[in-house]
């Protein structure tokens, strides 16, 4: 039975996949006395005892355990922003890029996207791929996501009794552009522009929308020729879910509702020469936790639907 171990497991993600893994099955979980779970030691003993080892840390912690495995039979998936962009480091996407099943498979080495990258990746590395972006291209994005994204002291406001009245309303963060996504959506993207990034966090816990706006004659193709890119792109799938041209509910995008799901939904709607891109997801879910197992499941060469579907 394949041995496991999620350091930061008293974490948002590390709990997620806790779940996860309880759902899924066939695995055997490494406990750590909770008194001693920063004690270097026992975190050596129990990461080198896994095969498979989640990093759910802040990022200097996160090197910090990388640097404790000895064990050259661990295999590590890390959903700090830590390795997302390193050298020898697989990025944990594997709808994304061709071959990216495959190289996910054979590492020892996996990065879990963020969960903004992994919308705004979603949408703009298909585009980059079939040319109607340019590694020059100057890309807006706008975000939302419930609050579980901003992390435990987030949550302890959002969810407290008396906490102040302008959580009810979004609220945008990251003013001076330059969000611990950035990185990773250039560097996976080939982007030589910084795109403009502007995330908000809102009143509801789990679900996110990301988005990014396009003039046509900027990438010289119809909405239709944009949507089937990434119909083409994403064919076959299990989960990424590309949506009919203009798909709206009602004249709305909900960003809550793949809440505890691994999905990914694609939303192309537009007219009058413009287009706007949408990825909806879950940011706990396709974002984090779901992503990390789907990539572990794909690392055993088992069914990547375990424990997520």
């Amino acid at each position: 039975m394949t041995k496991v171990y999620v350091d930061g497991q008293e974490g948002t993600t590390g709990l997620k996949i806790r779940q996860r893994l309880a759902k899924r099955g066939g695995v055997e979980v490494i406990e750590i006395d909770p008194a001693l779970r920063k004690d270097s030691a026992e975190r050596a003993r129990c990461i080198n005892a896994a095969d498979i080892v989640f990093l759910c840390l802040p990022d200097q912690a996160a090197r910090e355990a990388v640097e404790l495995c000895t064990n050259p039979n661990t295999r590590i998936i890390d959903a700090s922003t830590a390795h997302r962009t390193a050298p020898g480091w697989v990025y944990g996407f594997p709808e994304l890029i061709e071959g990216q099943y495959e190289r996910i498979a054979v590492s020892a080495r996996v990065a879990v996207p963020g969960c903004y990258a992994s919308g705004f990746c979603a949408l703009v590395y298909p585009l980059r791929k079939a040319g109607l972006l340019g590694a020059d291209a100057h890309i807006k994005c706008n975000a939302v996501s419930g609050y579980t994204g901003a992390g435990r002291k987030a949550i302890e406001a959002y969810e407290s009794a008396d906490r102040p009245a302008a959580f009810d309303s979004p609220r945008k963060y990251a003013l001076t552009l330059s969000h611990k996504h950035l990185p990773e959506m250039r560097a996976i993207c080939g982007l030589d522009v910084t795109p403009i990034f502007e995330p908000a966090v809102c009143d509801f816990p789990q679900g996110m929308l990301v988005s990014v706006p396009l003039f046509l004659d900027e990438v010289g193709a119809t909405l239709e020729q944009v949507h089937d890119v990434y119909v083409k792109h994403y064919a076959g799938a299990k989960f990424v879910e590309v949506m009919p041209l203009n798909y709206t509910e009602g004249g709305y995008i909900d960003a809550q509702a793949l809440r505890d799901t691994n999905m990914m939904q694609i939303f192309v709607c537009g007219g009058d020469g413009r287009a706007t891109l949408t990825a909806r997801l879950d940011n706990l879910g396709k974002g984090a936790s779901g992503a990390a197992l789907q990539c572990m499941n794909i690392m055993l060469g088992e069914d990547e639907a375990l424990g997520l579907v």
